[in-house]
């Protein structure tokens, strides 16, 4: 049982885990802690959090597990804080996008303060739509958690962040920082692009084709419409793995778009059937 656990931002991710945290009875207490109170407010009246406050020391006073659960670069920069403030054996986590920055800053802080613990996770959940509004208790049943220890990080910290992602209904999958930021880049990072260039080819090509747009476009796109300025973090801070990606992705376009030019039906039926085996391999 956590006796406290503080949670710093309480939007959807911070939110929806205050919800399961609650619905599942594994805190005694819980705190929200945000840069405005009024935006606070209704995870405090609806039940989800007992006490909210935008002082970052006094929300992490005495917590025994703490999340940070704000934009990428801002978790990166709010966790030196949260390190001096933070009592001794208190487990840190979070629910970034990328791993290798903060993992990095959590290893420089441990050798000034190493009573402290941080071990990065990343659930693979969430929406297009952002804030408390739309976080709920049940966002991480059967949802996949990319849990990512370093080799210096606490091996009891470490299977305690596991062990709480599982116990909200999530499959733990363990990653080394480097290792998960290659990944994401791949399956998450990746398709976001994807689906932004494809809005804005449309737009140039035919954007009189838009008002017609049926469920097919409306769904390879859906994540187009995802929190820019959250995403823009993401896009920086994993940078050097999504150009990788990015790379392989404009070769893909160019053997696809040269078997179209060239009117290679076997060819284009041979490559489309290759990618349909593979994303039937998904479950």
């Amino acid at each position: 049982m956590i006796e406290r656990l503080a949670i710093v931002g309480v939007g959807l991710l911070g939110g929806s885990v205050a919800k399961a945290v609650r619905a599942h009875a594994l805190a005694r207490e819980i705190v929200g802690i945000g840069r405005d109170l009024t935006r606070l407010g209704p995870a405090l009246r609806d039940g989800a959090l007992d006490h909210v406050t935008t002082d970052l020391a006094d929300g992490v006073a005495g917590a025994d597990r703490i999340l940070l659960a704000a934009p990428v670069l801002a978790n990166e920069t709010l966790l030196q804080r949260v390190w001096q403030a933070a009592p001794a054996g208190a487990v840190l986590t979070d629910v970034g996008s990328t791993k290798r920055g903060i993992a990095a800053a959590a290893d420089r802080l441990a050798a000034g303060r190493s009573e402290i613990h941080f071990v990065g996770s990343h659930p693979m959940a969430g929406s297009e739509k952002s804030g408390y509004a739309v976080a709920r208790p049940d966002l991480f049943q059967g949802a996949t958690v990319v849990v990512t220890p370093t080799e210096s990080s606490d091996s009891a910290a470490a299977k305690g962040v596991g062990e709480f992602w599982a116990a909200l209904g999530a499959r733990v999958v363990v990653l080394d920082p480097a290792a998960h930021d290659r990944a994401v880049a791949a399956i998450s990072h990746l398709p976001h692009v994807a689906a932004w260039a494809l809005v804005d080819a449309v737009a140039r090509f035919e954007p009189d084709a838009l008002s017609i747009a049926a469920r097919g476009f409306k769904d390879t796109t859906r994540i187009a419409a995802s929190d820019p300025d959250v995403w823009r973090e993401i896009l920086l801070d994993n940078r050097d793995a999504l150009r990788g990606g990015l790379a392989a992705f404009r070769r893909a376009l160019d053997d696809l778009e040269a078997l179209v030019a060239s009117g290679d039906g076997a060819g284009l039926t041979a490559f489309l059937a290759r990618m349909k085996t593979v994303r039937e391999r998904l479950s």
